[in-house]
């Protein structure tokens, strides 16, 4: 319907823009009948998701005629951005942004960097990008999955780490067990998504390049292929942040930082 009246495609994906805004707009007006208060978060994270990737569009315009060398600083950026928002899932914990940035940076960049070598990635702008900016995505959610995970961990059980600290016990060792669940629960949503993979949900990338004219049979195992980068990324970036994380959530003098009533805020 929407195509008839609105021919030319630019008009119309901002009308496709504006009505699937709508509906989540809806969705939220409803979870806060049910107080769940996520107005002002969704509002401008959906202002911000369509001004940003219309700028990423328009760069990409750019970007097809760039040379390669272009895409390191691109995925620099990416990794920037992704560190920002990941580390805001970790209030309270002093100097998160750091550990997540190096924790997406390295668990992209090395995953990145070996699949293009090996030539699973092209070598090429039209390549680098697009794949890479679905890896470092999914490496930022698992990011923010990890340290609200390992944050609500020493958050409820912050009497046993401090009755360990004070028997004596190393402060790495109080939170081990603890890092271990945040990890394991970032990776369920990956887990999740290989297991339901073409069962589930058919992803983008392969509907797309069938429809550019890809074979059908390359286009669902390069689709796995991908799905495999995203979950080595992932756990990479989920053991690499946490590395870095979990010493930040004590002072120099081995004492918890992080305790009810002192995140907020």
């Amino acid at each position: 319907m929407l195509s008839s009246l609105f021919p030319d495609q630019i008009t119309l994906g901002f009308v496709q823009a504006g009505v699937a805004g709508l509906l989540a707009l809806a969705v939220m007006l409803v979870a806060s009948r049910r107080r769940i208060h996520v107005e002002k978060e969704v509002t401008i994270a959906l202002v911000r998701a369509i001004v940003q990737i219309t700028a990423v569009g328009s760069v990409l315009f750019v970007l097809l005629e760039a040379p390669v060398w272009t895409s390191a600083v691109v995925l620099l950026v990416m990794f920037t951005a992704a560190a920002t928002t990941a580390a805001q899932r970790a209030e309270g914990i002093p100097g998160a942004f750091w550990p997540s940035f190096f924790g997406i940076a390295l668990g992209s960049g090395i995953v990145i960097g070996l699949m293009t070598w090996a030539g699973v990635i092209e070598a090429t702008v039209t390549s680098l990008v697009p794949v890479g900016s679905m890896v470092i995505a999914n490496a930022m959610n698992t990011n923010a999955l990890a340290l609200n995970r390992f944050k609500a961990e020493i958050l409820a059980h912050t009497g046993q780490i401090e009755a360990g600290l004070a028997l004596g016990a190393e402060p790495y060792d109080t939170v081990t067990r603890h890092v271990e669940a945040a990890a394991y629960a970032s990776l369920i949503p990956r887990i999740d998504s290989l297991r339901a993979l073409g069962i589930v949900w058919i992803p983008g990338l392969m509907t797309g390049m069938v429809l550019s004219g890809a074979d059908p049979v390359y286009a669902a195992v390069y689709q796995f292929v991908v799905m495999a980068m995203i979950f080595a990324t992932a756990g990479l970036t989920a053991i690499i942040t946490l590395a870095f994380i979990r010493s930040r959530v004590f002072s120099p003098a081995d004492q918890l930082l992080l305790r009810p009533g002192m995140h907020e805020g």
